[in-house]
């Protein structure tokens, strides 16, 4: 059963790798270019310009890869609802940055509220199948948690909105998030096999495909970037399998780097406003914070990836006492 997968993720690498180009030079033709924030760091200045949206690439390339090999596997099209929505959000953000000029993109309540409905989907089926039901996993331990029904569509909602913002917030360097989240789908390729769920395993494995095929193009110095078309759509991705698969808690294991990156605008926030502007950060999200301390942004990727991976390999560690349940 190992072939559907291998297929999956070969199949969508390859549209990525094919489709490239030719969305790249569509994108430059419209003028689609990357907006800079004034008050990020000088060395972005220059990438200014950039293609962006190219996000559509990473969710072409899954979703044809994922109907093409999913049999209509009830679950996967639930994975593939969730990356689709939430892409479109992305689409529309990025739209509205880009064309309209509107710096702020699509704005917060009505981007917050179309995640929260799509997360809401995603927990309403979760807790209606009976293969499921409001139970979470725990790493580490033989025992499960099973919770009322409206604190699981709660904490299920909350992991599908989380997940699409924490991959956004990673988001800032060349191929930081598509090479991070590749990672965690290699994780969820093999927690999905660990537990039966070939199909969800093959709708990982497009993903992980995907997004190797997106940084063909994305590593440094990138030819386009996903915009929150892909980051979005990326983040609700790992965030629909966690809550098919009942590891939720996994996925703050497996996406530490995301978890990190989240927990640092936060607490930059917070410190920033209790103490009348001081910063813990030099810059958050945290890759930007290495950067000003002088690190070249290829070390700081290639570091976030190692971290990615030490991050995977700790989930997975927390998986075979988990199966005893």
């Amino acid at each position: 059963m190992i072939t559907p997968v291998l297929y999956a993720a070969l199949l969508a690498f390859l549209i990525a790798l094919v489709s490239g180009p030719p969305l790249i030079e569509f994108l430059r033709r419209l003028k689609f270019g990357q907006s800079i924030r004034v008050d990020g760091p000088k060395s972005h200045l220059k990438k200014a310009g950039i293609p962006t949206m190219g996000g559509i690439l990473i969710v072409a390339a899954t979703a044809i890869s994922t109907l093409l090999l999913s049999k209509g596997h009830v679950a996967v099209l639930y994975c593939l609802l969730a990356t689709l929505g939430f892409s479109l959000i992305g689409l529309v953000d990025d739209f509205i940055i880009v064309v309209a000029k509107r710096s702020l993109g699509l704005r917060a309540r009505y981007k917050l509220l179309g995640q929260i409905v799509l997360g809401l989907v995603i927990s309403l089926y979760a807790l209606a199948s009976p293969e499921l039901g409001p139970v979470i996993l725990i790493p580490f331990s033989h025992q499960a948690m099973i919770l009322p029904p409206w604190l699981f569509v709660l904490t299920a909602t909350a992991a599908m909105v989380g997940s699409a913002n924490a991959v956004n917030f990673t988001d800032g360097l060349d191929g930081l998030a598509a090479g991070t989240t590749a990672v965690a789908a290699v994780a969820y390729i093999l927690l999905c096999i660990s537990l039966g769920e070939w199909e969800l395993a093959a709708f990982a494995a497009a993903i992980a495909g995907a997004c190797l095929g997106f940084t063909w193009f994305n590593a440094h110095p990138a030819q386009v970037i996903m915009g929150d078309t892909g980051s979005l759509g990326l983040g609700a991705a790992l965030g629909a399998l966690a809550v098919l698969t009942r590891t939720e808690l996994f996925l703050v294991i497996i996406g530490g780097v995301f978890v990190l990156e989240t927990l640092s605008v936060i607490l930059q926030v917070l410190y920033f406003r209790l103490t009348g502007g001081r910063r813990i950060f030099r810059m958050a999200p945290l890759h930007h914070h290495f950067e000003l301390k002088g690190w070249p942004e290829t070390k700081v990727v290639f570091r976030f990836w190692i971290m990615a991976f030490v991050f995977a390999v700790l989930g997975l560690a927390g998986l075979p006492a988990a199966l005893g349940f």
